[in-house]
């Protein structure tokens, strides 16, 4: 209210008590807890130069938020994920599960979760030139990005699978690194490009020990140093990889960049349609040798110091994976160094891309686990009809449907971790690697956009605002579907494998016969002859190899009731198209959304 002075009529006084600080485009915020402001003249009529005393002010906080979810944070994202830790304890990695908790903990706070957005919001940028016009062909990123870098490779995530000497670190490795993966992938995926990449590289390199010799070191640090200058200078270095062109795609042997010897190393001229991560310190790159496509260690700096001829042309503006750069190149003449032999270049560069695969297998399953944890975390904190989201019987039914496919998920990749850890010295377990992991990459980063839009459904309008982390999980998941080959593809291998590999063959035909008690019918519908004749039906069979796969890596990790629920709604018939339509007993769902997120 304002005193009556005797300058001031009845009627302005009525006017004036009308005037909120909202009405004043010259009040501050702290202006509106004072007890007095000033009206400037543009205000009005009635308040020209005037200073009204003012004992009593609306109010405009927001009111109350009630019926939300708090945030996911702060967790830990090793011991609230049981089927994780199941998964880790039945492939040989048991022991290292309070590491991994800490692990799950460091990558589960707000502060990694804020990383993570600040990484994609603020996308990388390109400079070709400098003020002065000189070639600079550098990328800058946001500091939340090298924040990512140096939490994982200071967790081992680009290097623990290896030795200093650049060959295979001992079993549990495999696994114990991808459960860190996984866990990491939730959180922030595009900085693992470099990491994926920077890890695979070494098993290409190992065409070439006295190259692996030198690099191997560096790679193998805890040391991450993001500066523009030569790796042999640097305490770490990662590593990249160019393999398409323009002409050719995934037909890498349509490749026209040539690779002209020159001594003891080549000269590159060509270009490249994709030079993932282009800031990493090296790249293998695929280029026409006289002798056929070769494999070849393109750094970014000469021997003698200078910037290597490699010019970036421009950034991909990806759908997703944004925090991470992608970009175009030109290689006017670049160095390089020859891996493997000439001609070999898809043989040396294929043990990278097996690498590069399971880790694509492994992000997309976590995506799944973020956005299905995202979605049990609301819908336990959420009232509709007075009743939680989590207690409404087809909110359950949608719920329980979507742990079913994470438990799958999660069993299938880590069994398909323990592989490679033993394939070197185990017959069947490298048959079980060079078979399962094309038709794993395919099912699971298939699976992974339709389901992250379903549990983006389960939290409606929150989860498709951009505050959400789901947003970003959805434009995320098609890349691993895509990257390191598409669908298609990975179904083409695995028919190439059955095809001419006896042992990877007997190994599908025993899985089969073992499974055929869960599924109730006979075995020989599964085996390859029947399946395998026809590409026109490859992904139905792919798909079905993948779900026969997973269902068996889940004997060793669920309940039984969960591994019959699998069996029974995935490979006794069809699964239906849309999640929740399955018909999961009540017990069954208790227990599996107990598992996905244990209630505390």
């Amino acid at each position: 209210m304002m005193r009556q002075t005797d300058e001031t009529p009845q009627n302005e006084l009525r006017d004036v008590e009308r005037f909120t600080p909202l009405d004043l485009p010259s009040c501050s915020p702290a202006s509106a807890t004072s007890s007095r402001i000033t009206i400037p003249a543009f205000a009005g009529r009635h308040c020209r130069g005037k200073d009204l005393a003012m004992n009593r002010l609306p109010r405009f906080d927001t009111p109350d938020v009630l019926n939300q979810s708090p945030p996911y944070e702060n967790i830990d994202s090793f011991s609230s994920d049981v089927p994780l830790q199941e998964a880790v304890r039945a492939n040989g990695a048991g022991h290292d599960a309070p590491a991994l908790a800490d692990f799950g903990r460091q990558w589960g706070t707000a502060e990694m979760f804020a990383l993570a957005r600040r990484a994609n919001e603020n996308t990388p940028k390109l400079y070709v030139f400098d003020p002065k016009g000189f070639r600079r062909d550098v990328v800058e990123f946001h500091p939340a990005y090298h924040e990512l870098m140096r939490a994982s490779v200071g967790g081992g995530l680009h290097a623990s699978t290896w030795t200093p000497t650049g060959e295979r670190a001992a079993p549990p490795a495999e696994v114990a690194r991808a459960a860190r993966y996984y866990m990491a992938a939730q959180v922030e995926f595009g900085h693992l490009c470099p990491i994926t990449m920077t890890r695979a590289a070494l098993a290409a390199l190992a065409a070439d020990p006295a190259l692996l010799a030198k690099v191997s070191p560096k790679v193998v640090t805890a040391s991450y140093d993001p500066e523009f200058r030569p790796w042999w200078e640097k305490p770490g270095m990662t590593l990249g990889m160019g393999m398409t062109e323009k002409q050719g795609g995934t037909d890498v042997r349509a490749n026209i960049t040539t690779a002209t010897p020159g001594g003891d190393f080549y000269t590159i001229v060509g270009h490249k349609w994709f030079l993932s991560a282009p800031m990493c310190d090296a790249f293998l790159v695929l280029a026409q040798a006289p002798g056929g496509l070769t494999c070849f260690f393109v750094p970014r700096f000469r021997p003698d110091g200078s910037v290597n001829a490699l010019r970036l042309q421009r950034l991909k503006d990806k759908l997703g994976n944004r925090s991470n750069a992608s970009s175009e190149v030109e290689f006017a003449g670049a160095f390089a160094l020859r891996v493997g032999d000439e001609g070999a270049g898809v043989r040396t560069i294929i043990q990278m891309v097996q690498l590069t695969r399971l880790d694509c297998g492994l992000a997309s399953a976590g995506f799944m686990r973020m956005a299905l944890a995202q979605a049990v975390h609301h819908c336990r904190y959420r009232s509709v009809f007075q009743r939680h989201l989590y207690d409404q019987p087809m909110m359950r039914a949608v719920l329980s449907d979507l742990a079913l496919e994470v438990e799958g998920a999660v069993a299938l990749i880590m069994r398909l971790a323990r592989a490679f850890d033993h394939a070197a010295t185990d017959p069947g377990e490298a048959a079980y690697a060079r078979l399962v992991t094309p038709a794993a990459k395919y099912w699971i980063c298939k699976t992974a956009p339709s389901f992250i839009y379903e549990a983006m459904e389960c939290l409606g309008g929150n989860g498709y605002v951009e505050e959400s982390v789901l947003p970003r999980l959805y434009r995320e998941a098609p890349v691993n579907g895509i990257w390191e080959g598409s669908g298609n593809v990975m179904c083409l291998d695995v028919l190439r494998a059955l095809r001419r590999d006896q042992e990877a063959a007997d190994f599908f035909g025993e899985l089969a016969h073992k499974a055929s008690p869960l599924i109730g019918k006979e075995a020989e519908i599964f085996e390859p002859k029947n399946d395998f004749a026809s590409e026109a039906a490859a992904r139905i069979t792919v798909g079905k190899l993948a779900t026969l796969a997973a269902a068996a890596a889940l004997q060793a990790t669920a309940p039984p009731a969960v591994t019959e629920t699998f069996v029974r709604t995935r490979l006794a018939r069809q699964h239906a198209a849309l999640y929740g339509a399955d018909g999961i007993e009540a017990r069954t769902a208790e227990t599996l959304l107990q598992r996905a997120l244990p209630e505390l």
